[in-house]
């Protein structure tokens, strides 16, 4: 086959898997969970919009009422000869388990799209690891893993072709955030490509299979001892067909793309000594750790294991090179009690090959994305490297109780040529869609790759957002977090106050704040820390006021289109007039549907925030009256014991460093503890009128955070009161001559304006002006 031209679009990876899964489907069962949400919601537009699948109908998307009602629906489709998918993740993916053995166990081909994700044990998390999928390693479904947006697109549609092939439905997952929602530049597969590896003979024979009057037969029986067991094993001819059937695919798939992949792919020394095994995302890092080791003259090699089920006894025991003498399986799961799964199946499999002389250990890492970086990469390889390597090890974390961790190697680097940039926001702010943005424009207008990932904080909006940028020429398999960026952008200026944010600039580092302050103020408010950082790795600090500009312009508290063009200024990716052009045009195109009065807006704002740039004077030395970081973040005196050694150090951001002794062991915590948690994040704050005020009390009654309270006391109170604290009568009979107040908590408020929008009382000589009105903070804190 001819390969064919390159479509290059900048996507996500649940973009990238929806594209696919909705051209090859004519039923789409539904039921949101994070991180897999959006791969229905683009199906769910795509068919909205009219698009059509590879057959020319639009496929019926139809959003359930729990996983397994989608799951079931998905059950009955395929029982019909539709050809059908669904989507999902984490205790979604358990409660589909019921139906996908019934599905794997009538031979019936189908695909489960999964952003693999933590299952809730002593708590919650909505991040991602292996531990969902790996409880489905029993259901009899073949199961894909992806370890990267481009492998996502091209292994949903070799999972959709191997299910048809095989008869045996797959379950295609990818790490959930880390590729899910991990921004990238691929190259699309188009049409052509989708029909050339979906055979129509593969289609008709599924839909013959389908139950009709015209051919009725029995299915979903009931069977006694006799012949159960021989029935389970009649199916083992398919599952063996399945190793060769997905290489096949993959080989067909290169032919037309150029893109290789294997179902255990091996990379390193020829003759390496130390191996690691892994799936998923954490692949990306071990490349690169590895490529830069044998590159230093090491004898090392990583096999990325692509098909976990059926499982690739004989190919994956062929690519462990001849001189291996340890390996170390990586596990992205716990199995309390036990050996982890992937250990296991390669123990077996090196057993069931004869494989001898080669010495097995397991390593767990990377539990609800904990951050897997090439230190830990060559961490792992220094344990190898021990005359007495321990069997089972941890990654990521400082086990001080069982003792199983793994010391990074804080020297350790990977050279890079990319431009890397991290940009601290809130979530609501504008931050993330803005560089989502950015990372779209320059892969479209230049022929550099481009990264984003986004470090969400699971309370959402308002809550801190880390956007983490790279731009290179060269492809871009760094699947963890920014440790040195070129540019640093904090588009809430309190952040500083909260947040090591100056740390992660390199030195000589361009560093953007977005502040309140004229820019010859700006290095003064900073905290000691941040201004000495900023000498001695001479950084070059702008500034601009963006909430001022975007209030100006009629865009509220949404500042993205003000930073977006501050950063094509400074970061000099693509020449800046072009650049500008280009972010019109993704204003255009985002906001049109809006009303023209919106793009102006944006417009305006674009063109507003390069006059309002400008640069801030740094003294050769800190000044001396400026607070300090660490007293920021300083508990009260009296704090409990519980909240000054573990709260206090995860508010302050660093709960990566918590060992595992400081842990609750079964997920119980004290109550009471947001209180300490003073995020003071309002850019406005409501603001208290008494003239105006009738008592009701909705303001106290809607705050979602509890930070508005309202006291009714005894005028003798006020004796003892700050200067200018405010106060009314209240008008209540049952408590005559007593006085009120209303009182904002400054630092726990989150400037929604629920408070506003409620209150009822409004001035008779101003309709905008109420009891209660959001003003800037910046006047009143």
């Amino acid at each position: 086959m001819k390969q064919t031209s390159a479509v290059w679009a900048t996507v996500d990876g649940n973009e990238a898997v929806a594209k696919v899964a909705h051209a090859l489907s004519e039923v789409i069962a539904i039921y949101p969970i994070t991180p897999a949400s959006p791969m229905g919601e683009f199906s769910d537009a795509y068919s909205a919009a009219g698009r059509k699948n590879l057959w020319g109908s639009v496929p019926e998307v139809v959003e359930m009422q729990s996983e397994a009602g989608a799951a079931g629906m998905l059950h009955g489709a395929l029982q019909k000869g539709a050809l059908a998918t669904t989507f999902t993740a984490s205790q979604g993916l358990l409660l589909m388990l019921p139906n996908m053995y019934k599905i794997a166990g009538e031979l019936t081909p189908t695909v489960i799209h999964v952003a693999a994700r933590t299952l809730a044990t002593h708590a919650l998390s909505i991040f991602g690891d292996h531990s969902d999928v790996m409880s489905a390693r029993m259901t009899g479904w073949t199961m894909l893993a992806a370890d990267s947006v481009q492998q996502a697109h091209d292994f949903a549609l070799i999972a959709h072709a191997a299910a048809l092939r095989t008869r045996l439905p797959v379950l295609h997952f990818f790490d959930g955030f880390r590729t899910s929602h991990e921004v990238d530049k691929i190259q699309l597969l188009n049409d052509d490509d989708l029909r050339a590896l979906i055979r129509d003979e593969d289609v008709l024979a599924h839909r013959m299979r389908g139950l009709s009057p015209d051919r009725p037969v029995l299915r979903g029986s009931a069977q006694n001892p006799d012949v159960f067991f021989q029935a389970r094993e009649a199916a083992n001819t398919f599952y063996e067909a399945v190793p060769a059937a997905v290489q096949t695919l993959m080989d067909e798939l290169a032919a037309r793309t150029g893109r290789a992949y294997q179902l255990a792919e091996y990379t390193g020394a020829p003759d390496a000594e130390k191996v690691i095994i892994i799936m998923g995302s954490g692949a990306g890092a071990a490349l690169e750790t590895v490529e830069e080791l044998v590159h230093r003259g090491e004898k090392v090699g990583v096999i990325n294991l692509h098909l976990y089920r059926p499982f690739p006894v004989e190919q994956l025991v062929a690519a462990i090179p001849a001189s291996a003498k340890r390996v170390m399986v990586m596990d992205r799961t716990k199995e309390p009690g036990g050996r982890d799964p992937l250990y296991l199946d390669v123990v077996s499999a090196l057993t069931e090959q004869g494989r001898t002389g080669l010495e097995v250990f397991a390593a767990r890492y990377g539990l609800s994305s904990k951050e897997f970086t090439p230190k830990l990469v060559k961490a792992v390889f220094d344990e190898l490297a021990k005359p007495a390597p321990r069997r089972q090890v941890t990654v990521g974390i400082h086990d001080d109780v069982t003792h199983t961790s793994v010391t990074a190697d804080a020297e350790f680097t990977i050279p890079t040529r990319a431009v890397q940039a991290v940009f601290f926001g809130l979530g609501s702010d504008g931050t993330v869609g803005a560089n989502k943005a950015s990372i779209k424009i320059i892969g479209e207008h230049t022929d550099l790759y481009a990264q984003g990932y986004f470090v969400y904080d699971s309370r959402k909006a308002g809550s801190t957002t880390i956007s983490h940028l790279r731009f290179g020429p060269d492809p871009i398999r760094s699947t963890y977090l920014i440790e040195q960026a070129d540019f640093v952008a904090v588009h809430q200026f309190g952040l500083l106050q909260r947040m090591k944010v100056i740390d992660i600039a390199r030195p000589g580092a361009t560093v953007l704040f977005n502040s309140p302050y004229p820019a010859e103020q700006i290095f003064s408010r900073l905290p000691i820390e941040a201004q000495q950082q900023i000498i001695d790795k001479k950084l070059h600090c702008y500034a601009i006021d963006a909430h001022r500009i975007a209030r100006e312009v009629g865009l509220g508290a949404r500042i993205n289109t003000v930073m977006q063009p501050c950063f094509f200024k400074l970061a000099n990716i693509i020449p800046v007039d072009e650049a500008i052009e280009a972010l019109k045009g993704s204003i255009k195109k985002l906001y049109s549907k809006r009303g023209q009065s919106v793009v102006d807006m944006n417009y305006r704002a674009v063109d507003s925030a390069l006059a309002a740039l400008v640069e801030v004077p740094v003294p050769d030395s800190v000044a001396g009256e400026s607070s300090s970081l660490a007293s920021a973040l300083a508990m009260p005196a009296g704090t409990p014991d519980f909240i000054a050694q573990f709260t206090a150090r995860v508010i302050a951001g660093e709960g990566d460093l918590l060992p595992v002794s400081a842990m609750p062991i079964d997920g119980t915590f004290p109550t009471g503890t947001a209180r300490y948690d003073a995020r003071a994040l309002a850019q406005d704050l409501p603001i208290w009128d008494p003239s105006i005020c009738t008592d009701c009390g909705k303001c106290a009654l809607v705050c979602p955070h509890a930070a508005i309270r309202i006291k009714v006391y005894d005028p003798s109170e006020l004796d003892s009161a700050p200067e200018g604290f405010q106060s009314k009568e209240y008008k209540g009979r049952e408590y005559k001559g007593q006085r009120l107040t209303v009182q904002v908590s400054p630092d726990q408020c989150t400037g929604c304006g629920v408070c506003v929008e409620m209150c009822p009382a409004t001035s008779k000589t101003d309709p905008s002006h109420k009891s209660i009105n959001m003003l800037p903070a910046i006047e009143y804190r």
